[in-house]
């Protein structure tokens, strides 16, 4: 059986939670002016991140995957002698498919039919000696390397790079609000609410010195650029009467 609460305890109750809810009621109907800033900052890459891979054929699913292991492992063994760290080199997507001849009208062929096997095998390497590129680049294709060659840059800790771009967008949002408030006639009050959302644009093409390693002049030349990285605020400002 359900017991009820006493009047005289329930109101005392009543009466605090609807005190608590007073200030909470009140901040939500106060005046208020909610402002958005942005901010860039922009600095040099200092890694570089390549994805290769490798295809090899064969007759059989065997033969192809020997052929594509054999290709792979020089590159790795040529990437480590390049200074690259085992940290930085990655396996992944390694695909075995079956390759057929279709029947058409000049092959005679009555059904698909299996002629073949490829294997591919990717690998990302990241590159912290941005001056390496263009050689890491040249000497996998020389080794085996004939697909993949996505290349980006990017920055290895861009923290120092966002807190920038942060005090930028909030000084915005606060000149907005400035701005705002004076054309208004009210005055600014504190700042009741902020929010961020972070963007990494794509690296932008600046006159910086191509990446071209002295001991090999057909190296591949490539310009790593800047990255920026823009910041978005919403503010949410009081108003004083």
């Amino acid at each position: 059986m359900t017991k009820s609460i006493p009047a005289v305890l329930a109101i005392p109750a009543l009466a605090a939670s609807l005190i608590a809810a007073v200030p909470a009621i009140a901040e939500e109907s106060a005046p208020k002016i909610v402002v958005t800033g942005e901010g860039e900052a922009a600095v040099s890459p200092d890694m570089a991140v390549l994805t290769l891979a490798v295809l090899r054929e064969g007759e059989t699913a065997r033969e192809a995957l020997d052929a594509n292991n054999e290709a792979m492992a020089s590159v790795i063994a040529a990437m480590k002698e390049d200074g690259i760290e085992a940290r930085d080199l990655q396996t992944g997507g390694l695909s075995i498919n079956p390759r057929y001849i279709y029947p058409d009208e000049k092959n005679g062929e009555k059904s698909p039919r299996i002629v073949g096997y490829e294997v591919s095998n990717a690998l990302t390497v990241r590159i912290r000696d941005l001056d390496k590129v263009g050689t890491v680049l040249d000497r996998s294709v020389t080794l085996g390397v004939n697909q993949g060659g996505g290349l980006t840059f990017t920055n290895d800790d861009p923290s120092a790079t966002l807190t920038e771009a942060r005090k930028r967008a909030v000084a915005d949002a606060m000149d907005k609000a400035k701005t705002l408030a004076e054309a208004s006639g009210v005055t600014l009050g504190k700042v009741m609410q902020i929010s961020e959302q972070t963007f990494r644009q794509p690296p932008m093409p600046y006159a910086g010195k191509m990446l071209r390693a002295e001991a090999a002049s057909d190296a591949v030349p490539v310009e790593a650029g800047e990255n920026t990285y823009r910041v978005q605020v919403t503010v949410t400002f009081g108003l004083d009467q």
